[in-house]
């Protein structure tokens, strides 16, 4: 019998899309604007519930969100918003449709200012993941020091709903926090 992999306290064996996604991409550092602005979408949606659901609805936020092309989603008008609002495979909820919007237009804001939005977002850690010792699920931090001053930047600049917490989440995700448990086999 194969012995089953060492994995974060918070993924479930029984859901194979969840365990894919910790075994293949959360905590994997990400440079990639398009990814990063994915990211950045699927954290703002996951406000207020959970980011499995998000997970279960990615491929119809990727069709309905152009392939998160940031510059297409920044030309997104009234019958975008429209369209969303009746697409059932994705959130609908009109703020964060409306501040997915706004936040392609400032991403690409943000882009022309530091030459890419990955050196803007590197930078809140000095270009290199922060590491934490997690070793059970009470060792998970809600926020970071780091996640709250970006917070601030990013509502500075116009951002919707990507507050300290969301942004903290975005952080794991895409491998700015280093926050798989020292058993994982991913760590």
């Amino acid at each position: 019998m194969k012995k089953a992999k060492n994995r974060c306290p918070w993924v479930s064996e029984n859901d194979r899309l969840m365990t894919s996604y910790h075994d293949k991409e959360w905590g994997r550092p990400v440079r990639d604007d398009r990814r990063i602005f994915e990211f950045l979408i699927l954290e703002a949606f996951q406000a207020g519930l959970s980011w499995r659901t998000i997970l279960y609805k990615r491929e119809n936020f990727r069709k309905a969100f152009h392939g998160f092309d940031f510059k297409k989603v920044a030309r997104f008008g009234a019958k975008d918003q429209a369209r969303l609002m009746k697409n059932a495979g994705i959130i609908r909820n009109r703020l964060k449709i409306k501040a997915a919007i706004v936040n392609a237009r400032l991403f690409i804001e943000t882009r022309k200012e530091f030459g890419s939005f990955s050196k803007y977002m590197w930078s809140w850690v000095g270009n290199k993941p922060i590491v934490h010792r997690i070793r059970k699920m009470g060792d998970y931090p809600v926020v970071i020091p780091q996640a709250e001053v970006w917070a601030k930047d990013l509502k500075k600049r116009g951002f919707k709903f990507l507050g300290p917490t969301i942004l903290y989440a975005h952080m794991q995700a895409s491998g700015m926090v280093n926050d798989h448990s020292a058993e994982c086999f991913r760590r």
